[in-house]
Protein backbone atom coordinates (compact mmCIF):
# COMPACT_ATOMS: atom_id res chain seq x y z
CA UNK A 1 0.00 0.00 0.00
CA UNK A 2 0.88 3.49 -0.22
CA UNK A 3 -0.01 6.42 1.85
CA UNK A 4 -0.93 9.80 0.12
CA UNK A 5 -0.78 12.94 2.65
CA UNK A 6 -1.92 16.66 0.68
CA UNK A 7 -1.09 19.75 2.22
CA UNK A 8 -1.11 23.13 1.03
CA UNK A 9 -4.81 24.28 0.92
CA UNK A 10 -6.77 27.36 2.13
CA UNK A 11 -8.59 30.48 0.82
CA UNK A 12 -7.47 32.72 -2.03
CA UNK A 13 -8.55 34.93 -3.92
CA UNK A 14 -9.58 35.33 -7.49
CA UNK A 15 -6.43 35.94 -9.24
CA UNK A 16 -4.18 34.18 -6.73
CA UNK A 17 -1.75 31.15 -6.19
CA UNK A 18 -1.38 27.70 -4.61
CA UNK A 19 0.72 25.55 -4.84
CA UNK A 20 -0.36 21.78 -3.44
CA UNK A 21 1.53 18.99 -2.37
CA UNK A 22 0.84 15.30 -1.95
CA UNK A 23 3.80 13.28 0.29
CA UNK A 24 3.90 9.50 -0.64
CA UNK A 25 5.27 6.56 1.79
CA UNK A 26 4.99 3.23 1.61
CA UNK A 27 6.07 2.20 -1.37
CA UNK A 28 8.40 2.63 -4.09
CA UNK A 29 7.18 6.72 -4.78
CA UNK A 30 8.80 6.08 -8.90
CA UNK A 31 6.32 3.02 -9.73
CA UNK A 32 3.44 5.22 -9.38
CA UNK A 33 1.71 7.84 -11.89
CA UNK A 34 0.45 10.74 -10.10
CA UNK A 35 -3.04 12.63 -9.93
CA UNK A 36 -4.72 15.45 -8.86
CA UNK A 37 -8.64 15.35 -8.80
CA UNK A 38 -11.23 17.93 -7.30
CA UNK A 39 -14.83 17.83 -6.29
CA UNK A 40 -17.00 21.08 -5.36
CA UNK A 41 -19.91 20.26 -3.33
CA UNK A 42 -22.94 18.07 -5.47
CA UNK A 43 -20.67 17.09 -8.37
CA UNK A 44 -18.66 14.87 -9.15
CA UNK A 45 -14.82 13.77 -8.48
CA UNK A 46 -13.18 15.22 -11.44
CA UNK A 47 -9.63 15.21 -13.19
CA UNK A 48 -7.35 18.09 -12.83
CA UNK A 49 -3.88 16.95 -13.94
CA UNK A 50 -1.59 13.68 -13.88
CA UNK A 51 1.78 12.73 -14.46
CA UNK A 52 3.71 9.55 -15.05
CA UNK A 53 6.62 8.12 -13.04
CA UNK A 54 9.25 9.94 -14.62
CA UNK A 55 8.09 13.15 -14.62
CA UNK A 56 8.02 13.42 -18.77
CA UNK A 57 4.50 12.85 -19.53
CA UNK A 58 1.60 14.92 -18.20
CA UNK A 59 -1.84 15.69 -18.64
CA UNK A 60 -4.35 18.56 -17.89
CA UNK A 61 -8.20 19.02 -17.74
CA UNK A 62 -8.58 21.28 -20.48
CA UNK A 63 -10.48 24.06 -17.56
CA UNK A 64 -7.04 24.04 -16.08
CA UNK A 65 -4.64 24.33 -18.67
CA UNK A 66 -2.12 26.83 -19.00
CA UNK A 67 -2.89 27.67 -15.42
CA UNK A 68 -2.19 24.47 -13.26
CA UNK A 69 1.36 22.34 -13.44
CA UNK A 70 1.58 19.20 -12.15
CA UNK A 71 5.75 17.63 -11.38
CA UNK A 72 6.97 15.78 -8.90
CA UNK A 73 10.33 14.69 -7.09
CA UNK A 74 10.86 11.20 -6.61
CA UNK A 75 13.69 12.03 -4.47
CA UNK A 76 11.46 13.51 -1.93
CA UNK A 77 8.42 11.11 -2.71
CA UNK A 78 6.12 14.18 -3.82
CA UNK A 79 3.85 15.44 -6.49
CA UNK A 80 2.94 19.00 -6.59
CA UNK A 81 0.18 20.91 -8.14
CA UNK A 82 0.96 24.58 -8.89
CA UNK A 83 -2.09 26.42 -9.62
CA UNK A 84 -1.84 30.00 -10.60
CA UNK A 85 -4.65 32.62 -11.76
CA UNK A 86 -7.53 30.71 -9.96
CA UNK A 87 -11.51 31.27 -10.51
CA UNK A 88 -14.33 30.47 -8.06
CA UNK A 89 -14.60 27.44 -10.18
CA UNK A 90 -11.49 26.20 -8.85
CA UNK A 91 -13.26 25.61 -5.40
CA UNK A 92 -13.49 22.26 -4.26
CA UNK A 93 -11.45 19.50 -2.24
CA UNK A 94 -8.74 18.48 -4.10
CA UNK A 95 -7.36 14.82 -3.81
CA UNK A 96 -4.16 13.31 -4.73
CA UNK A 97 -4.23 9.70 -6.58
CA UNK A 98 -1.69 7.16 -7.38
CA UNK A 99 -1.77 4.30 -9.84
CA UNK A 100 0.65 1.25 -10.22
CA UNK A 101 2.73 1.34 -13.54
CA UNK A 102 -0.11 3.61 -14.64
CA UNK A 103 -0.14 6.75 -17.23
CA UNK A 104 -1.07 9.44 -15.44
CA UNK A 105 -4.04 10.02 -17.25
CA UNK A 106 -7.81 10.86 -16.67
CA UNK A 107 -9.16 7.09 -16.00
CA UNK A 108 -10.37 7.49 -12.68
CA UNK A 109 -10.69 3.85 -11.87
CA UNK A 110 -7.25 2.85 -12.72
CA UNK A 111 -6.35 4.81 -9.20
CA UNK A 112 -6.56 2.71 -6.64
CA UNK A 113 -4.69 4.71 -3.61
CA UNK A 114 -6.10 8.14 -2.41
CA UNK A 115 -5.64 10.84 -0.25
CA UNK A 116 -7.61 12.51 2.25
CA UNK A 117 -7.94 15.75 0.40
CA UNK A 118 -7.39 19.29 0.70
CA UNK A 119 -9.72 22.47 0.46
CA UNK A 120 -9.28 24.70 -1.69
CA UNK A 121 -11.68 27.69 -1.26
CA UNK A 122 -11.21 30.37 -3.89
CA UNK A 123 -13.35 33.71 -2.94
CA UNK A 124 -14.81 36.28 -6.07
Amino acid sequence: QVQLVESGGGLVQAGGSLRLSCAASGRTFSNYAMAWFRQAPGKEREFVGGINWSGDTTYYADSVKGRFTISRDNAKNTVYLQMNSLKPEDTGVYYCAADFRGLGNQDKKKYRHWGQGTQVTVSS
